[in-house]
């Protein structure tokens, strides 16, 4: 009975090769010819601002918490009329991994994953991104969101007077 099992498995591995054998090689010349990603794919990241083109960034760390390999790093700082930014922020594309935790983990929607692969330098010290390397001019994948008019300072209305809020519940009308 193994003779049989064996004899079998030889033949549909030989039959697999024997289909494949005659098809067109699917090669890509890279330099020349480059493979569009899949939409989601998550390579560099960016920074992106929000549609009155200020920073999205408030240096909160909640992506530096996110990362699982400790790559990102940033320094908090205070604005004119109170709004928090990064003074520097730093990722070191020699140690990330390219998980997408910290586009996950951002409130803002600042840190966005981009399809461009191409990440390659010579010397380490060249994947070393500051925030000017990292900051783009557009708002990324989300162009009508702006953290200030949702939440944070600018936000002067009463509780429950926002689009799509209920106005709060007095706890002392439910009792009976």
């Amino acid at each position: 009975m193994t003779i049989i099992k064996d004899i079998y498995a030889l033949l549909t591995g030989m039959w697999i090769t024997w289909k494949h054998i005659f098809r067109q090689p699917v090669t890509i010349q890279y330099p020349e010819e480059k493979r569009q990603p899949y939409p989601r794919y998550r390579a560099r990241i960016v920074l992106t601002r929000d549609p009155d083109g200020g920073e999205r960034c408030v240096a909160c760390q909640l992506c530096s918490a996110a990362c699982p390999v400790d790559c990102i790093s940033m320094q908090s700082a205070e604005g004119e009329g109170g709004r928090r930014y990064a003074e520097w922020f730093r990722i070191n594309f020699a140690r990330c991994i390219f998980c997408g935790l910290c586009a996950e983990a951002c409130p803002t929607l600042a840190i966005q994953m981009t399809p461009d692969f191409e990440i390659c330098k010579r010397d380490i010290m060249d994947l070393l991104y500051e925030k000017e390397d990292l900051l783009i001019d557009g708002c990324g994948k989300s162009p009508d969101y702006n953290f200030y008019r949702h939440t944070g300072i600018g936000v002067t209305q009463p509780r429950g007077n926002g689009a799509g809020e209920n106005r709060p519940v007095d706890v002392r009308s439910l009792m009976p």
